[in-house]
């Protein structure tokens, strides 16, 4: 079967920078007029460049939705996504299906590891698969467990589906050394690889359809589909698997549009091509000490921009198709892991000069960056604008009260555009409607989360500020295994915790409530 020609993507890509730019200028431009109704001095020029570093990430996720939102209503297909085959060819390639663990809990890894090989052994192409339990357990009781389970998964069904258990005695390089281990080690016996947490879980029609896909285009080096939280009792986390399956749809699909053959790779629930991912994808030890310094931790980014740079397409299908993950149950747990992936995106300043990286590459990266580096500039933004408000002697003083409602109205509506589009998408279709439980449930889900991510959004901006602060002194995150399920929180931890925040909030109520 003969390749259609590449997808020249250059068009798209200078428009939503053009859409991307004029955005973040005219953003400046409307700061910097709500800021100089009595003259533009330093504190001014101070808030203005704080709200410019926010801009480029808010501007991007903002027209990636208005892309989508368009793609959704009126184009007759997804973007393109390069797949040649059909859905009933059968597959002649050999997948590993890699369940990457480290001190986990072991009887949700085993039940969701069963739950995939169940769907794969119903078809005759079982023998296509093998399962690698790929452990970096240190905890004897885990590596006990993680034994036992694989090898009852094996007396169950490796007359269908092989499954080998390998554990390292040092977990060099994290995730991304256990899956180099394994590559170098096992590689020349697979095609692909489809990389897993321990909290992944995939349907075998979707994990069936990226091979088809990879087998039909050579081109591909990295495929995943639009990944969606399980349900879960938590109540913490159960605003995240409504909004990654409501908000994503369109955020995804409009990113996919301009960044095409050059997309994300977020280091599970996809399929990797092994002999250049391989040759090509084994990262750099940067150069220092932690934490910017070391093993990257960040890896999956950094994986894309290589795979690309050998000349491979790293690609998203932009659609809901059986592929999950767990939330982190807890706000506590999921600090824990949203500073791992700052620690992560800072060290990416030392990955930008890498010889040969695609400039859209180039730019992932510095975006990558920047979603954790605005989160400080936000947070100065706030303080000076409360200390320049608790000074003077009224508001407008300070701004102009009508551009700057203006101005609020604008960025709510940036910030929440990949809701509002699928929001907008939804209540236009009326299967989607009955899909989500009707539009009265949908509207309460989406204040519901409205609400819950404009209290999180402030505390999560703390955390982020405080843990950058200590980074030129040493602090680092140490990448240890992860609470996926719920626990109660004790207060004391709380505390420990969340102390920042607590006293950053009372002190800007205390100082304001002074001014009035």
């Amino acid at each position: 079967m003969s390749l259609p020609p590449p997808v020249d993507y250059s068009a798209r890509r200078l428009g939503f920078a053009l859409l991307v730019a004029a955005t973040v200028l005219g953003g400046i431009a409307l700061m910097a007029a709500t800021l100089a109704g009595n003259g533009f001095d330093v504190w001014d020029a101070a808030v203005t460049a704080c709200f410019a570093l926010t801009l480029p990430w808010t501007a991007v996720g903002f027209w990636n939705a208005v892309i989508g939102l368009a793609l959704m209503r009126l184009a007759p297909a997804p973007p393109e996504t390069n797949e040649q085959a059909p859905p009933t060819a059968t597959i002649r390639s050999r997948t590993a299906i890699l369940s990457c663990i480290r001190n986990e809990d072991t009887e949700t890894v085993a039940r969701n590891l069963d739950r995939m090989i169940a769907g794969l052994a119903a078809t005759s192409e079982s023998h296509r698969f093998e399962v690698w339990v790929l452990s970096d357990s240190t905890w004897p009781e885990c590596i006990d467990a993680e034994e036992a389970f694989s090898a009852r998964l094996q007396a169950r069904w490796g007359h269908r589906v092989a499954v080998h258990y390998r554990r390292r005695s040092d977990n060099a390089g994290y995730k991304a050394g256990n899956i180099q281990d394994f590559v170098t080690r096992h590689g020349d016996g697979f095609d692909f690889a489809l990389v897993l947490d321990a909290d992944s879980l995939m349907a075998a029609q979707t994990i069936r359809r990226l091979v088809r896909a990879m087998e039909s285009n050579p081109r591909l080096g990295i495929l995943q589909t639009l990944v969606v939280g399980l349900p879960s009792v938590s109540a913490f986390a159960r605003p995240f698997q409504f909004g990654m399956r409501l908000g994503m749809r369109s955020y995804t699909l409009g990113s996919a549009w301009w960044q095409g053959d050059c997309g994300p790779y977020w280091g599970h629930n996809a399929l990797i091509r092994v002999a250049p991912f391989r040759e090509h994808c084994e990262l750099p030890l940067l150069p220092g000490r932690p934490p910017l310094g070391g093993h990257v931790l960040s890896h999956d980014q950094v994986e894309a921009v290589l795979m690309r740079r050998a000349g491979f397409e790293v690609r998203v299908l932009p659609f809901e198709s059986g592929s999950f993950e767990e939330n982190p149950p807890t706000l506590l747990e999921f600090i824990r892991r949203d500073l791992r992936w700052c620690q992560g995106n800072l060290q990416y300043l030392k990955l930008l000069g890498l010889p040969g990286l695609r400039a859209l590459s180039r730019v992932q990266l510095g975006l990558a960056i920047l979603m954790f580096l605005s989160s400080p500039a936000w947070v100065s933004l706030m303080v000076l604008g409360v200390l320049r408000l608790g000074l003077a002697r009224d508001t407008g003083e300070v701004l102009d009260p009508a551009l700057g409602s203006i101005l609020f109205a604008l960025i709510m509506t940036m910030v929440f555009a990949p809701k509002l589009a699928a929001l907008a998408d939804l209540l236009l279709s009326a299967a989607q409607r009955r899909a989500f439980g009707g539009a009265t449930r949908v509207l309460a889900g989406v204040v519901t989360e409205v609400v819950f991510f404009t209290l999180l959004a402030p505390v999560m901006a703390i955390a982020h500020t405080v843990f950058m602060a200590g980074l030129p002194f040493g602090r680092a995150v140490v990448w240890g295994p992860q609470r996926r399920f719920g626990y109660r929180v004790s207060a004391r931890d709380a505390l420990r915790r969340l102390w920042p925040q607590t006293l950053l909030g009372l002190a800007a109520f205390l100082w304001l409530a002074a001014s009035v």
